[in-house]
């Protein structure tokens, strides 16, 4: 039997990251990570993009929190995320998008968006194609965070996991949890296979991304309105160099565009893949991977030719119910925080997260910062 003060189960980048916050402040860390570290959604090829830019109001105090963190990361961590400030645009086409997008509501988000800490700007077409001047002729216009970029996710969770264990954090790899243990409403400790089980001092964090709708639902009896989706990320080359230079996103398309260092691109941006159980993995679609491919060349005329070095959608995503992510107790314990339903977009907020739940584990108090995620919302 052995005894640490906080136990992580999950080793992503929210896991590593709360590890190597607490770690780095002197306290007793164990982390449980059922594969490997970056094996799920954290891991796998390309960047992240680390965007402010049309995120919910709700997560914009930790994206101000996450610019501050993320430019000094690498130094602290001792280690290269490949973070690169290269700025964001989200592209318009259309005069209106439903009620929230098109040109008409670009200036009603460049302000709540600079009010709440992410400086942005709306772009023209003119000033627009000077700096991406291989858009296409539909484009009409675009919303400009200069501080929006990107950052290589697999290398970003590894650097957390080798600083924290740097710092003395114990990381045990290939340790699925299998039981959890309470007594007058906090957790005791927990159990993975091979019958070894763990002491719980003061706080059990649950950061297992996709694994943590399952694990709460067996060991706390708890359901949330989470579940997994399988996100698609395609590679393609369109000649000698990318044919954009920012983190792109768009107004109605779904669309996601990141320039590689070696030439690359990055296409992804809401589609899909399935689960095949034969397999026990992801798989892709080719319609989707065709659909994503046609989106991205509707933008960037330079990429209808673009060759597809390969599609990944083997790696789990959890999602919720009004797409933000569930950060809180685990109802019914006095000492167990999770975190889930990422969405998509919890890499870039990642280091704030971690931050604020090292914070409210050590403490016990809720950082006001993390109050609209709290699964009693539903």
């Amino acid at each position: 039997m052995m005894k640490h003060q906080f136990v992580i189960i999950g080793g992503g980048v929210h896991g590593c990251a709360a590890a190597w916050m607490l770690a780095d402040s002197g306290e007793d860390v164990l982390l449980l990570e059922a594969d490997e570290v970056a094996a799920g959604a954290s891991g796998g090829f390309g960047r992240r993009g680390v965007r402010g830019n049309r995120r919910d109001l709700r997560e914009l105090p930790l994206m101000r929190a996450s610019y501050r963190l993320w430019p000094a990361l690498a130094d602290q961590l001792g280690a290269d995320t490949y973070y690169e400030r290269t700025g964001g645009l989200n592209l318009i086409e259309q005069e209106t998008t439903g009620t929230k997008g098109g040109l008409v509501a670009a200036e009603a988000h460049a302000a709540v968006q600079s009010r709440n800490g992410v400086p942005t700007e709306v772009l023209t077409r003119d000033r627009l194609l000077e700096l991406e001047p291989n858009l296409g002729h539909a484009v009409r216009g675009a919303l400009y965070c200069p501080f929006d970029g990107t950052a290589d996710h697999g290398a970003t969770t590894a650097a957390f996991a080798a600083a924290a264990r740097a710092r003395g954090a114990v990381i045990e790899e290939h340790s699925p949890v299998t039981g959890v243990e309470t007594a007058a409403g906090r957790v005791t400790a927990v159990t993975t296979a091979g019958e070894r089980r763990y002491e719980v001092g003061q706080a059990l964090l649950v950061l297992a991304n996709a694994g943590a709708v399952d694990l709460l639902r067996d060991h706390f009896g708890v359901t949330l309105p989470v579940w997994r989706i399988l996100p698609q990320a395609l590679r393609v080359r369109a000649g000698a160099e990318p044919p954009m230079h920012h983190l792109i996103g768009h107004d109605h398309r779904s669309l996601s565009l990141k320039p590689l260092p070696d030439g690359g691109v990055m296409v992804s941006g809401g589609w899909r893949g399935r689960w095949n159980a034969e397999l026990g993995r992801g798989e892709e679609i080719d319609a989707n991977v065709r659909g994503n491919l046609r989106a991205a060349a509707e933008v960037y005329a330079d990429l209808a030719d673009a060759e597809l070095d390969f599609a990944d959608a083997r790696r789990p995503e959890s999602c919720s119910a009004d797409e933000i992510p569930v950060i809180d107790r685990v109802p019914g314990t006095a000492n167990a925080l999770v975190g889930t339903g990422w969405t998509g977009h919890g890499f870039a907020i990642a280091p704030a997260v971690a931050e604020a739940l090292a914070f409210w584990a050590r403490t016990g108090a809720r950082p006001e910062s993390l109050s609209p995620f709290s699964a009693t919302r539903f």
